[in-house]
């Protein structure tokens, strides 16, 4: 849970860029590249808050897009697990132009969006339970593998030591 604050204000008035969110899967990478990464949100919302933190999300998006990014992706629960929303998040290490993160600032100011410790206390309003996981992916099992059957390759296993 330590990384759940800083990722919920991630997800809901990104700063750095999201023109990944939208990008096709990678294509295979080299033998030693590094694998893509990316962060899922699953959040569980309040009773009766899930529009208005989606409105929220869609302010968010008006955000990125003042910067030129796309918006945010999100995955609704339809049936199974017991959660409401999941984002996804790609991990680009992109950040954004200071002509981009000046606009974005604009946006925010011009949605009238709080910051700092409001943000957190009108955020917190609308969840019930949040949880995240970093990612490796998306990958085909085959350059999983690969990658695997190289370290194997590389690393043998130790003999045993006999008596």
């Amino acid at each position: 849970m330590k990384y759940n604050v800083a990722l919920l204000a991630a997800a809901l008035l990104p700063l750095a860029p999201a023109a990944a969110q939208t990008a096709p899967a990678p294509a295979p990478a080299a033998e030693n590249a590094a694998w893509p990464e990316a962060w899922f949100e699953i959040f569980k919302l309040a009773p009766g808050k899930q529009e208005e933190f989606i409105r929220q999300i869609a302010q968010a998006d008006e955000v990125a897009a003042a910067g030129g990014f796309p918006p945010t992706q999100l995955f609704f629960h339809e049936n199974g697990a017991d959660f409401d929303v999941i984002l996804f998040k790609p991990v680009t290490g992109i950040e954004p132009t200071a002509e981009q993160a000046a606009a974005m600032e604009k946006k925010k100011k011009e949605l009238g969006l709080p910051s700092g410790p409001a943000y957190f206390v009108n955020i917190r309003e609308l969840v019930a339970e949040h949880t995240d996981s970093k990612t490796y992916g998306p990958l085909s099992a085959a350059a999983w593998l690969a990658r695997l059957d190289k370290w194997r390759a590389e690393n043998p296993p130790r003999k045993k030591a006999t008596n």
